[in-house]
């Protein structure tokens, strides 16, 4: 009787382990007890994951060996040193988005993985690393050259995941040696590939906030995998009201981008970057409402970057608002129940009140989750269904005084003797606007601007008006690249100009703005003469039809005119021509 109670009770467990899978925890291994590696309890979790599987289920402990943290087989389990493993992640993730992650082996010195998937010895990679006989740490290709998919060893089932189903039957299944097993949230996940691999997960059924993900790596063996390195990482899941986002901001003349102190009357820029690696938001339509918190009022942008320019000194706090409105399959729509007849309605409360206690008290199921978002789907104008995801940013910003322009006014040759001619000198006036500098920085560099022949900074005290003298010292006569730059603690602005230095004589600017436009309205003038005169030179003379009187008349006054235009516009360059203008000379 004893043994045969003893047979049921193994029977109803294993027969049970479908529905009450943790009872089956007494009598086999599963993927919880070698994935979490005894950190946690076993937990059930209703929500599935797709593509993912129970950590309930039955691990191979038979093909897949599982050591504990202090167990000494961890010193031989790859030859010539310790592969350790880096997991990464592209967490935040917004819930319903993919967050994906990377996990990459890192081989003993002087090891690397070739093109065949084998581990193979890098030659002179050092020193005082020994010679090597074996070109190869592990030459898997070897192994399975000669066998088939079915047959690859000895062991039948040597193509298997530890859970028992097969390995994908990939075209390049030789090159992947290395299996990966994952696991987060009660579940696993189980691939195999070569010396990295990557992954990405639906955060649509993951409860929001911090999560670790686990993952344990075999490596191929004669007759079993072997394990060889263990990885962990927190990754993130946020709520609909928390787009992971952040926004950064720049200005002209800011001296420190890292300060949050800005000038007034110059723009700032803001631009808002969305963390979405999977391209969750792609189809969304975006809008971003901004607050300055200078009593300017709202500002609603459907681009990310945007400017503002506050025109009074304090402290100010800014406040963003992103709205994403994501397209989404509409719901079917769930029939109403019809209501019963009166008839069916007394039968019921007869039946109850006949066999259930009529004091009723409705809790809550303890499956629920307090943290799970609440989807809220309604009818978009345009036709379909869509959702709403939210983001908030606020900062603190402080507005100053600062430098707004600096301009180059004069430039001045200093008069030198004989002995201090090889370094002529300088002297550049400069004006700004804005606040008062504390110090000049004065930057030579060649013609074309691009090679620098250095800098000098000093500080400056300036006490009522902008305007100050640089003399600055050049190495030799000839054409530099000079920029100017004022600042103060908290902002600077430059000047810039190509000039011409002589030994002694005056220095000019070289093919500056203002004088590019005198050189050309001069030459437009020149331009305009020049027409003119030859207008009149070689304009075709054509007679003009006149009475007999009126010829009699004027002809004293055109013989005057013919006169004066023979003595400003001679048309014979001879010294004696043979026929002379006025009549009677021959």
């Amino acid at each position: 009787l004893t043994c045969s109670c003893m047979l049921l009770g193994y029977l109803f467990c294993f027969a049970s382990c479908e529905y009450f899978p943790t009872v089956c925890f007494l009598f086999y291994t599963g993927f919880q007890d070698v994935l979490s590696n005894g950190r946690t309890s076993p937990i059930t979790y209703n929500k599935k994951i797709q593509g993912w599987s129970s950590d309930q289920n039955k691990w191979n402990e038979k093909l897949y060996p599982f050591w504990e943290e202090n167990d000494p087989r961890w010193k031989d389990c790859w030859r010539g040193g310790k592969v350790t493993t880096k997991l990464v992640t592209d967490s935040p993730a917004l819930v319903g988005s993919n967050v994906t992650f990377v996990v990459t082996l890192q081989f003993p010195k002087c090891q690397k993985e070739d093109s065949d998937g084998n581990i193979i010895y890098q030659r002179n990679c050092s020193p005082d690393f020994p010679a090597v006989q074996d070109q190869y740490v592990y030459n898997w290709t070897e192994w399975i050259d000669n066998c088939s998919w079915e047959n690859c060893t000895s062991n039948h089932s040597h193509n298997i995941f530890p859970d028992g189903r097969p390995f994908p039957h990939h075209p390049g299944w030789r090159r992947r040696n290395f299996v990966y097993l994952f696991h987060t949230f009660g579940q696993y996940y189980q691939t195999i590939g070569r010396s990295s691999a990557i992954f990405s997960v639906n955060t649509a059924n993951i409860t929001l906030g911090k999560h670790i993900m686990a993952v344990s790596i075999y490596r191929r063996g004669h007759s079993t995998y072997v394990p060889i390195a263990r990885a962990r990482t927190t990754y993130v899941v946020t709520g609909e009201y928390k787009i992971p986002l952040f926004v950064s901001m720049s200005q002209k003349h800011d001296r420190n981008i890292s300060d949050s102190i800005f000038i007034k009357d110059s723009p700032i820029t803001f631009d808002v970057k969305i963390h979405d690696p999977s391209y969750y938001l792609n189809n969304s339509a975006i809008s971003y409402k901004w607050n300055f918190g200078d009593g300017s009022g709202l500002f609603v942008e459907s681009g990310a970057t945007t400017s503002h320019t506050f025109a009074l000194q304090g402290n100010f706090t800014l406040n963003l608002t992103v709205q994403a409105i994501i397209p989404v399959p509409c719901k079917p729509v769930t029939p109403t129940p019809s209501l019963p007849t009166p008839a069916e309605l007394i039968l019921k409360l007869c039946i109850y009140f006949s066999f259930f206690n009529p004091t009723v008290t409705v809790e809550a199921s303890s499956n629920s989750d307090p943290s799970a978002p609440i989807e809220t789907t309604e009818d978009n104008p345009d036709g379909g269904c869509h959702i709403y995801r939210y983001g908030y940013d606020t900062a603190g910003i402080a507005i100053v005084e600062g430098i707004l322009e600096v301009n180059i006014i004069q430039m001045r040759n200093i008069q030198m003797t004989e002995s201090q001619a090889e370094n002529p000198l300088v002297d550049f006036v400069v004006t700004c606007q804005g606040s008062l500098p504390t110090d000049v920085c004065t930057a030579v560099s060649d013609p074309t601007c691009q090679v620098s022949q250095g800098m000098v900074c000093d500080p400056i005290i300036v006490t009522d008006e902008c305007l100050l003298t640089i003399r600055r010292a050049f190495d030799e006569p000839g054409t530099y690249c000079i920029n100017i730059t004022l600042g103060d603690d908290t902002s600077q602005a430059l000047a810039s100009a190509l000039i011409s230095v002589n030994g002694g004589e005056s220095v000019q600017f070289r093919w500056t703005t203002k004088g590019i436009f005198i050189f050309l309205g001069l030459l437009a003038v020149f331009g305009a003469i020049g027409a003119f005169v030859l207008y009149k030179r070689y304009k075709q003379y054509k007679p003009i039809e006149r009475s007999a009187g009126q010829a009699e008349n004027q002809e004293g006054l055109s013989a005057y005119v013919s006169n004066l235009r023979a003595f400003f516009f001679p048309k014979s360059t001879e010294r004696n021509p043979l026929l002379k203008s006025k009549p009677g000379i021959v």
